[in-house]
């Protein structure tokens, strides 16, 4: 393989997806912001609500989410979401800002993902009729592998708080279990103690 190949394939390997992946705990309201280099570029964003503070209420409510351009301009929100993704094409270069909204009374853990996906080719000088092929399968492939993080990220996400879900359900379940035997105990002692004031009553009477 030529120099000029080489060189090609690691600009293009290199050319690799910013990311910013966070998990975080939202009171109110938290913004984050990524910068995005070229435009064209897509920006990949996904979030998971993992968990609440209160061990007696987990939030179906979700959050809201708004995405700002440089310009300040809205490019998408959600509202109400436990969990979403999105995808979008850069039209300005610049920053661009991600503002979650909780309106719950708790506190809510985050997970928050956004990958930027860019390719450089930094041989200007190689000819297309030569490369052409080569670049399309390498983009093919890094382009699998990153939907593949993506994707792995974002189930992983899904797994924590599937997880979390099922352990408040435990605990719900063995609380509720043992109320219900504490209170059948305690039926059972009360219905013994009524019969025994009964039948001493009933004892006394006759005795009478």
């Amino acid at each position: 393989m030529s120099m000029k190949a080489t060189i090609l394939i690691l600009g293009l390997v290199w050319s690799f997806h910013a990311a910013l992946g966070i998990r975080f705990v939202i009171d109110r309201e938290e913004c984050f912001s990524h910068k995005a280099e070229y435009e064209g570029d897509t920006l990949h964003v996904s979030f998971v609500v993992i968990k609440s503070d209160s061990q007696w209420h987990f939030n179906e409510d979700g959050v809201d989410l708004v995405i700002h351009g440089p310009a300040g301009e809205q490019i998408h929100d959600f509202r109400e979401q436990i969990s979403a993704k999105h995808d979008f094409v850069v039209q300005k270069k610049g920053v661009y800002r991600f503002c979650f909204t909780n309106k719950s009374p708790y506190h809510e853990t985050i997970d928050f993902d956004v990958q930027l996906g860019h390719f450089a080719y930094y041989d200007q000088h190689a000819k297309d009729e030569h490369f052409t092929p080569l670049m399309e399968q390498i983009s093919k492939l890094e382009e699998a592998l990153y939907n593949i993080q993506f994707e792995q990220h974002w189930l992983e996400a899904q797994t924590d708080r599937q997880a979390i879900v099922n352990e408040n359900m435990s605990k719900r379940a063995v609380h509720k279990a043992l109320f219900e035997s504490f209170a059948l105990i305690g039926a059972s002692v009360l219905q013994v103690y009524l019969l025994r004031r009964l039948f001493e009553r009933k004892l006394g009477m006759s005795r009478v």
